[in-house]
């Protein structure tokens, strides 16, 4: 039987739990899971997104209040349905403002709560299909705001969107795959200059002499198959932004050029004499580190502190796994749009949850693409994946014959395993797995798992 969407309740009775999965898994047909507290749903919550969470109001340890506030931090897309036995105006006041879908009474009419389930689940529909809309509108003209629900990219969101109203040169450090193309792009879009050209140069692709002709343009005759007058791309971008993509290979030869243009706006082509000005703004990117690539001469001091006048780094994939279900979703969307649709089990998103992402969201996109096309049905299992660097996630899977570990099995042991590895640092734990100290703590807690005394 397939089940397309999943279901949480939260409820410290286990009658109502009880009576509601079952109701809601046979009448339904959604997959449907419980927990009897705060604390074990927020675990299950940080493990794996629901679409709908039923939840109780007043629960022991940790309020339903605070869990809807865990969710939608975690979770923005999850619709929350508050469950209560008490006519409280002032909570579900309260709940509407946390972003509680709607609001039940118990004892609860199965058909009231089945209409109000429907609806939660047509609702989130139609808002991640909202923002898919805006993402590939983002990809054509640049007006909209990238998906990003971990607060790391939360911050480095809010940090461009900060210095685009300026015409202040940004220099965007990151990974390869982390997106610094798309946070140029959100730059602009924000920008006054929204509305002028936004020109990409990557620095990498093109050797000394065409690239300085990419940048500035050469005049006819400049050099063997200078047939023609050619304008470079700081003319083209005149008004509008011009982003230069991996300006850490920029050689020696081309950075004094690079520099006097950042510091005059002027510029010469190549085999011309005659100064021109244009009005640009430069946005760069990198993932090298430039200050070391300076200590190494590799890379002019001055023309460094030209760039940087603000830094906005973007996080690796590794340190953002929140993420990845948002992510994965995503890319399921955007490669189902002829195809049967397709979605991810989840010992698969525990695997791509396990694994450190080495070439970040490219890496993502392409897997997702890759496992789709291996996958048999409607569903992606984790057997679908072929990743290239696995010795983060050897540790993961184990299957040998007909038995298998529980997901809760494999985490125990993926928790143990990096405790190891960080000889028992909570703080360099929880940030190799992508996840609070807090979080680490409860999960310790969880599962038992022996561990030193912090000292």
């Amino acid at each position: 039987m397939v089940r397309n969407h999943s279901i949480l309740i939260v409820d410290d009775e286990p009658s109502v739990c009880f009576l509601l999965k079952e109701e809601l898994s046979e009448h339904k047909k959604l997959s449907v899971s419980t927990a009897n507290d705060g604390v074990e749903a927020m675990n299950m919550i940080q493990q794996k997104p629901f679409d709908v969470v039923l939840l109780d109001v007043r629960m022991p340890r940790v309020s339903g209040l605070e869990v809807l506030k865990f969710i939608k931090e975690h979770h923005p897309t999850t619709e929350v349905i508050m469950l209560s036995n008490y006519a409280d105006v002032k909570t579900a006041i309260e709940a509407t403002k946390l972003g509680a879908y709607d609001f039940v009474s118990k004892p609860y009419n199965r058909d009231e709560l089945f209409a109000t389930v429907d609806r939660a689940l047509d609702h989130r529909r139609l808002t991640i299909d909202n923002e898919l809309m805006k993402y590939e509108l983002f990809r054509k003209t640049g007006e909209k705001e990238i998906i990003a629900h971990s607060q790391a990219m939360k911050v480095a969101l809010a940090a461009a969107k900060k210095v685009a109203s300026s015409d202040t040169f940004v220099h965007i450090y990151g990974p390869s795959g982390t997106g610094k193309e798309l946070v140029a792009h959100l730059i602009h879009s924000e920008s006054q200059r929204r509305n002028q050209p936004f020109v990409v140069l990557n620095c990498a692709a093109l050797p000394d002499t065409l690239l300085e002709s990419e940048l500035f343009g050469h005049e006819k005759g400049a050099f063997t198959g200078a047939v023609h007058m050619k304008q470079g791309l700081v003319e083209v971008a005149n008004g509008g932004s011009l982003f230069l993509d991996e300006v850490g290979d920029i050689s020696a030869a081309v950075q004094p050029k690079l520099l006097r243009f950042l510091e005059t706006g002027e510029f010469r082509r190549v085999g011309g004499t005659n100064s021109m000005r244009v009005d640009v703004r430069v946005i760069s990117a990198t993932n090298k580190d430039l200050p070391a690539e300076v200590r190494a001469g590799r890379f002019r001091e001055d023309l460094l502190y030209r760039l940087n006048v603000v830094t906005i780094k973007l996080p690796p994939l590794r340190e953002r796994k929140e993420d990845i279900p948002y992510l994965v979703e995503h890319f399921l969307k955007k490669k189902n749009r002829t195809k049967s649709p397709k979605r991810i089990s989840s010992d698969a998103l525990q695997l791509l949850l396990a694994y450190d992402w080495p070439g970040n969201i490219r890496e993502l996109e392409h897997a997702i693409e890759g496992a789709m096309l291996m996958s048999h049905g409607d569903e992606i299992t984790a057997a679908d994946f072929t990743l290239a660097q696995t010795n983060n996630i050897k540790e993961l899977v184990f299957p040998t014959g007909s038995s298998f570990l529980t997901i809760d099995e494999l985490e125990k042991m993926h928790i143990e395993h990096a405790l190891k590895m960080f000889n028992y640092n909570r703080t360099k734990t929880a940030k190799a797995l992508g996840i609070t100290v807090k979080t680490l703590y409860l999960k310790i807690k969880r599962y038992k798992i022996p561990v030193p005394e912090e000292t």
